[in-house]
């Protein structure tokens, strides 16, 4: 019944200790009774242990003490090795920070290469504000897309280049939050560099042109729902426009619409079961149908573009499902500007199909902790930082 464990690197484990996987490689000190069933296993340790007890019931090993995992029937046990399913995950708009990717230029020419040929594409010194700022031009949403996407770009290759990585042997799927999608299909290699960084200049000047600054707004509903927030968002709606926008984790879905009716979801929120509801500080009411002449403005962009079958499939926003064809790849990143963002039905795909530790590459740590939400069991940690990739790349090299 006990399969043979995943040999650790060397120097790794002595056979008292095991790894676990929850953001970092982390060690845990197991009790006797445990080491001796480990003893059973060719390696005793590996690099993701999970306990099923004989009615099948996962057991995290983390997140039990060792009184309850030691008065556990050795014979009730058995342990299932198994190595890391890895998801690389790409964040959107408001994982911005003025600095971020500055370690990565410092460190690594890789990652000097990416910004330059971002600021090239777009006859911008982007790189600067990403550096320096202001804070207000970074977060202008079309300097926000480009800046996020090619930090993003710069942290993936890094790891390719620099570290060995292979993104098609170590990662199952790519997914990104909004326009994080597009760094993922970079980063998978459907889509060029050059093309996406003015692709999302074009999509951030749409996407604010779209409605006049003040007439639209969005909101996070907490404690709802998408089913929920839907019913809320048509009766809020009342001949306006108001539509959730994203599905973003349990308890968190965001609405967009005309500002007119986002007011009376906000002050309706509580009414339909909304433990707090939060205006957002955004300058658009993005993914709703608000959105329309910016995805028009966006098909005709992706029609001059060459987009070519990812190395690994890319989980849609729109359709919480893996693509790889390229022409549905443009259809659905058209779709995916009016359309609901469904993080949270994307994450369970992923870990439905597998998946044991997502990665997210890039500024900030929202999808880190929105995936620790989503799914319990799932492993999650962020790669923004040089000591962010040495530890991923250790730990995807050894997988």
């Amino acid at each position: 019944m006990l399969k043979s464990a995943v040999q650790p690197p060397a120097g790794a484990c002595d056979g008292a200790h095991l790894y676990v996987f929850g953001g970092p490689l982390q060690l845990l000190k197991l009790p006797w009774e445990a080491e001796e069933l480990l003893a059973k296993c060719a390696a005793g340790a590996c690099r993701t242990m999970r306990c099923l007890t004989h009615t099948g019931e996962t057991v995290s090993l983390a997140r039990n003490s060792h009184r309850h995992l030691a008065e556990l029937k050795l014979q009730q046990i058995a342990i299932r090795c198994v190595e890391m399913t890895v998801a690389f995950t790409f964040p959107g708009q408001g994982s911005q920070q003025v600095g971020m990717g500055t370690d990565l230029a410092k460190d690594y020419e890789t990652a000097r290469r990416v910004f330059d040929e971002v600021d090239e594409a777009l006859g911008q010194n982007l790189s600067q504000i990403i550096r320096e700022g202001p804070e207000d031009q970074l977060t202008l949403t079309e300097n926000t897309q480009p800046a996020l996407m090619a930090v993003s770009v710069a942290a993936a290759r890094i790891l390719e280049v620099d570290k060995g990585i292979s993104l098609k042997e170590k990662v199952k799927f790519v997914a990104g939050h909004s326009l994080g999608e597009y760094s993922a299909l970079t980063v998978a290699g459907s889509l060029k560099l050059a093309d996406t960084a003015r692709l999302l200049k074009i999509r951030g000047k749409s996407m604010q042109a779209a409605v006049p600054v003040g007439e639209g707004a969005m909101a996070a509903l907490l404690g709802l729902d998408l089913p929920e927030a839907q019913k809320l968002a048509e009766a809020a709606a009342a001949g306006d426009v108001c539509q959730a926008a994203n599905d973003n984790a349990p308890g968190q879905v965001v609405v967009s619409g005309s500002k007119a009716a986002v007011d009376r979801a906000v002050e309706m929120a509580s009414d339909y079961g909304a433990r707090r509801a939060v205006l957002l500080p955004v300058s658009a009411p993005f993914h709703c149908t608000l959105m329309q002449p910016a995805a028009d403005a966006m098909a005709e962009a992706l029609a001059e573009v060459d987009i070519s079958a990812p190395a690994v499939p890319l989980i849609a926003n729109v359709v919480a499902g893996e693509i790889t064809d390229p022409e549905e790849i443009r259809q659905r990143l058209v779709e995916q500007v009016t359309g609901v963002v469904r993080w949270r039905e994307s994450v369970m795909y992923m870990a439905s199909e597998g998946v044991t530790t997502m990665y997210e590459i890039g500024a900030g740590r929202v999808l880190t902790g929105l995936a620790r939400r989503i799914e319990r069991s799932l492993g999650a940690t962020s790669v923004g930082t040089p000591d962010e990739i040495d530890a991923t790349a250790q730990a995807l090299a050894a997988n």
